[in-house]
């Protein structure tokens, strides 16, 4: 007869959000810092790549997180767990820029360059990179935030559209003009 499969026996990646989600609930606090591990960078990407400054992004994802695991209890599990922090992060970035009054800042400061010996190509890199965060920036927020759930984070259109709250076939649309815009802006 085996053993019954706990959470500290089994592999972390094995072990599933709801899972991890339902130890959490049950006083399990290393589920909860393995749900931020395993989400959290994710996050910060996707409301870097929307817009957000670089020094906000830490601040904005432990809001993110801080209400996600208040209002764990609301999770209807329709969505993934990260969908559902995505959707959080992105209302916090739509509130954000609201209080600013639409004022939006792009720090370029942080970028990196794939370390080449041809300085030329760094430069290009860099450009070519300076060119992208700018065509992001002045993308409208809902095709920018498709744009970043697809490429960057690898949802599908009908998770895209749970986090957005929006349709699949808009989601769609809206990353197809984007592609088309970026095309235009990057050259």
């Amino acid at each position: 007869m085996s053993a019954p499969t706990t959470t500290r026996s089994r592999t972390r990646d094995s072990i599933s959000d709801q899972e991890l989600i339902a130890a959490y609930q049950q006083g399990d606090e290393r589920a909860a810092r393995e749900l931020v591990a395993r989400h959290g960078p994710a996050l910060g990407r996707f409301l870097y790549g929307a817009g957000a400054a670089a020094d906000e992004v830490d601040d904005l994802v432990q809001e993110a997180l801080f209400r996600a695991f208040r209002r764990l209890h609301t999770w209807r599990g329709e969505a993934s767990f990260r969908s559902w922090l995505l959707t959080i992060g992105s209302n916090l970035l739509k509130d954000q820029y609201r209080t600013r009054k639409g004022r939006q800042t792009v720090s370029l400061d942080d970028h990196e360059v794939v370390g080449t010996s041809d300085p030329h190509a760094e430069l290009a890199a860099g450009e070519m990179e300076e060119r992208l965060r700018s065509g992001l920036a002045r993308l409208p927020r809902l095709q920018r935030e498709v744009f970043l759930l697809r490429t960057q984070q690898g949802i599908d259109y009908q998770e895209i559209a749970i986090v957005l709250g929006t349709t699949p076939g808009a989601a769609r649309v809206h990353y197809h003009h984007a592609v088309k815009r970026l095309k235009e802006i990057v050259g």
